[in-house]
């Protein structure tokens, strides 16, 4: 059988294993950079087969592609599309694998095959939607040498080696196989400009790049350079110049090995660019450019330790927001079908987080209140005290639907809306919050000295909190020579009831982050500083709001540089077309794309800050923001334990 790329033609036997030039790509059928489209087109096109598999028939996942299909489909919009059954090849008896997470929001059944099944389902087709990596197509290996379906379409989420897709062939003994596409969906598309491979544990491997023990984390490295190589390919761009973090040595090497992989494999080549910056090449200055940037969470360690007041922000630090969904089990007063809910951006699923998941705390409050109200009134109007004719049941059967939906979102919102607020007095995260900030923003070592003491000493600080404090406290004045109070600080962290174990986090993160690790641009020089206090001398005044959203992630002075054409090559080097490395970066063309990486995992803060500057840059700009993960405070202080 052969390999088929997503572009027509691509097509390759399984004994010639390269991927011959495609023809090159109309620009007017590139699309806006959208992390959602992009996968949602390649699902909607996998579910018929490629529109080569009608009928009924059994999608077969990996854990992997469950959440990626999850991010996009609910469950039921799968089975309404000629899918009898939703299976994980790699764990094949597990009864609620593959409903918990493609559910659009409560109940689980069992979607799994069983043995006595089988019998029923030997005349149906499967298409199969899995990670090219050994272990699946060793699954398949096994699972057609005793084949249970009549036809098999397999589609694998990102490049398959030519080894592997020959292993498969010779094992298709009883030629089953119809066609073995790839898919470049090897990602999870969280919001429309928001891509994340969800590989936690990235930062030890960051730290140890380029020593001795990087060839631990050599699995989680090859993951997240497929997962970059997919974010490319899913949104056929070709990097006419890529640039990377100089202070992080994983930054570089993933950097390197991308624009090897681009000038080595010809699947890449579908859009005229060079793929790296060639100062001969007048192709270099030509418009339509994609910018890749790969940066390192080394370079900001502050920013994941801050509260968030934006709604997913929020949602995700305080009750955790994993693959879409959140779990309000044991939260007081939520009834049983609320234990579970999603809360996703996609399209059709929820128009009212994905209109409000940027709106901060009070927008958020108001907006809920009026989301209950206009469904009262429509309720309201269409209560059964109100059908006086045939037509005006008809009409409420009609709608009846439509308000249970309506009915279940507005009862969601308004829980989680209820746990945030709980939280936030339970947990005093206003004051405690309007500290970060000052930490973050503003130097005043013995104003912060003191208050911090304060707070460590506090019954009202919860033991998170005071970790957190701590911290941010370390980071900003390590260098501090007269009266360096770290070692003091550490103590009331212990006599505040913060476990050691945890007070050596403090060390951790400036072995990990600290000023003689990280770039530049974390606290700026005494010009910034002043610049931060006037700001938030003038946020205060502005509005109470603001006072909690005075910190700007250094994420977003580099967009700010970069599209302005004053990144510095000091810090920010380009990658050569031949491979190696530059730092003069004058006269570069301005980008009109750019796609951020950063190994180590990113925030929804950042993300947050990235829409509002596409919105603000709309039609001139659009970043769209690739982490290793999405890092909430927990996720990764988990991680910064590993060091």
């Amino acid at each position: 059988f052969t390999l088929r790329t997503t572009r027509k033609p691509a097509a390759t036997s399984a004994s010639n294993p390269h991927h011959p030039p495609p023809p090159p790509m109309d620009q007017s059928s590139d699309s806006t950079l959208d992390g959602i489209h992009s996968i949602r087109t390649y699902i909607d096109r996998l579910i018929t087969g490629d529109n080569r598999c009608h009928g009924m028939k059994v999608l077969l996942l990996d854990s992997t592609t469950t959440q990626i299909v999850a991010c996009v489909s609910t469950q039921s919009e799968i089975l309404s599309r000629e899918v009898y059954l939703v299976e994980r090849l790699d764990d094949p008896k597990s009864s609620n694998s593959s409903s918990s997470n493609n559910s659009g929001g409560g109940g689980r059944h069992s979607l799994a095959l069983t043995e006595e099944s089988t019998t029923h389902t030997s005349h149906m087709k499967a298409v199969a939607f899995l990670r090219p990596t050994e272990v699946n197509i060793g699954l398949l290996v096994r699972e057609l040498s005793h084949p249970r379906f009549s036809e098999y379409h397999i589609f694998f989420s990102g490049i398959l080696p030519s080894n592997l897709l020959q292993l498969l062939a010779e094992n298709d003994a009883h030629e089953r196989v119809r066609q073995v596409q790839e898919f470049y969906a090897d990602f999870l598309p969280v919001n429309d400009d928001l891509l994340s491979l969800n590989c936690r544990n990235t930062l030890p491997m960051t730290v140890s790049a380029g020593s001795s023990s990087s060839r631990d984390h050599t699995p989680l490295y090859h993951r997240n350079v497929m997962g970059l190589q997919s974010m490319l390919l899913a949104m056929k761009r070709q990097p006419s110049l890529i640039r990377y973090q100089k202070s992080s040595q994983m930054a570089r090497q993933l950097a390197l090995d991308i624009n090897e992989s681009i000038r080595s494999d010809q699947i890449f080549h579908f859009r005229r660019g060079s793929g790296g910056y060639n100062p001969s090449s007048s192709s270099s200055g030509t418009n339509n450019n994609l910018v890749l940037l790969v940066l390192d969470r080394m370079d900001d360690p502050v920013t994941p330790l801050l509260s968030q007041w934006t709604y997913q922000a929020m949602v995700h630090e305080l009750l955790g927001l994993n693959n879409n969904r959140v779990i309000l089990r044991g939260v007081p007063n939520v009834s049983k079908d609320l234990e579970e809910v999603v809360l996703s951006s996609a399209p059709g699923v929820d128009s009212f987080f994905g209109k409000h998941r940027n709106s901060n705390f009070g927008e958020l409050g108001e907006a809920i209140q009026k989301l209950l109200q206009d469904y009262q009134a429509q309720s309201k109007q269409h209560s059964v005290s109100n059908l006086k004719s045939i037509e005006d049941m008809q009409h409420f059967m009609e709608k009846y639907p439509e308000l249970r939906s309506q009915s279940h979102t507005v009862s969601k919102h308004v829980a989680i809306m209820g746990e945030l607020a709980r939280l936030v007095e339970v947990c005093s995260l206003m004051d405690v919050s309007a500290f970060e900030q000052d930490l973050a923003c503003v130097d005043d070592q013995v104003g912060h000295l003191k208050e911090l003491m304060s707070k460590l000493d506090s019954s009202m600080i919860k033991i998170p909190d005071k970790l957190r404090l701590g911290m941010l406290y370390a980071l900003r004045y390590e260098n501090v020579t007269s009266n360096n109070a770290i070692p003091a600080v550490k103590e009331a962290m212990k006599r505040g009831g913060v476990p050691p174990s945890n007070v050596a986090l403090v060390d951790a993160i400036l072995k990990y982050a600290g000023s003689k690790v990280r770039g530049p641009g974390l606290y700026g020089t005494n010009k910034d500083t002043f610049s931060k206090m006037t700001k938030s001398f003038f946020s205060t005044v502005q509005g109470v709001s603001n006072v909690y959203s005075q910190h700007s992630p250094v994420l977003m002075d580099t967009v700010e540089g970069l599209v302005k054409g004053k990144l510095r090559g000091e810090t920010h080097p380009l990658v050569l077309s031949g491979g190696g490395t530059s730092s003069s970066v004058e006269n570069l063309p301005l980008p009109q794309e750019v796609l951020i990486f950063m190994v180590g995992g990113v925030t929804y803060e950042e993300a947050t800050k990235v829409n509002e500057f596409n919105r603000a840059n709309a039609g001139r700009v659009r970043v769209v923001l690739g982490g290793s993960t999405v890092h909430n405070s927990t996720s990764f202080l988990e991680e910064l334990k590993l060091i």
